[in-house]
């Protein structure tokens, strides 16, 4: 990986993790392989979505002599399955925070999403 690449990651990372420095302790060191990897996949889509601008989202093939066609291009591929794992991970990391209480002028726990959610 390049310096710049390494720069950006680092630069993302650092930004996630203000995101969640409300987390304690132990949530943060349980947290920091997802902040890791949210990081790396932020400057991967957007290195993809450059190329995906640049050269298109449809990729043209050859099969046989004279068989041609187009198809989605791999870079399309690998970020829709890319962004589905992205969001993935920032659920998991927003799970993690501390649910507001009243003091924080957010909505008490009331137990119904425990209750929805084992149902």
């Amino acid at each position: 990986m390049d310096d710049e690449k390494s720069k950006r990651i680092a630069a993302a990372k650092s930004k996630i993790k203000r995101q969640f420095s409300k987390l304690d302790a132990r949530t943060k060191k349980i947290a920091e392989s997802l902040i890791d990897n949210a990081a790396f996949m932020v400057v991967t889509l957007e290195d993809l979505q450059a190329k995906i601008n640049t050269d298109g989202a449809v990729s043209k093939y050859q099969n046989g002599a004279n068989q041609w066609g187009t198809k989605k291009s791999p870079e399309v591929e690998i970020y829709n399955s890319m962004i589905k794992n992205h969001m993935s991970i920032m659920k998991q990391l927003t799970d993690l925070l501390p649910k507001p209480d009243d003091d924080g002028g957010g909505q008490k726990d009331d137990g119904f999403d425990e209750f929805v959610n084992n149902r």
